[in-house]
């Protein structure tokens, strides 16, 4: 895991209280039961939707569906390098994961 992914996957979890970082050698986020946000051995960050905000999402960054060992993680999308630039974005769209997650019923 790259070590610059892992400070600003972690700097962006620090700036959203409501949740932590969990997980050693896969960092990643969850709430209520389910996990909303994950950084995968590609130093790829996936945040997790509702179906219809994740379409209207991969038009409006430009993106795809994240992959985790190359399979396809239903409800996730990619977070790009550009997505990253904009962190107060990147903060606004976890924790709008983050509620959606709470929305769910608890596992």
């Amino acid at each position: 895991m790259n070590a610059e992914k892992l400070i600003r996957y972690d700097a962006l979890v620090s700036q959203c209280p409501r949740f932590e970082r969990k997980g050693k050698t896969m960092p990643y986020t969850s709430a209520n039961g389910h996990m909303f946000s994950m950084l995968n051995k590609a130093d790829e960050l996936g945040i997790r939707f509702s179906k219809d905000v994740q379409e209207e999402y991969f038009k409006k960054y430009n993106t795809t569906f994240f992959k985790n060992h190359g399979t396809v993680i239903k409800g996730y999308i990619c977070v790009t390098e550009s997505m990253f630039l904009d962190r107060s974005n990147l903060v606004k769209l976890l924790n709008e994961s983050y509620d959606y997650v709470m929305s769910l019923k608890a596992k």
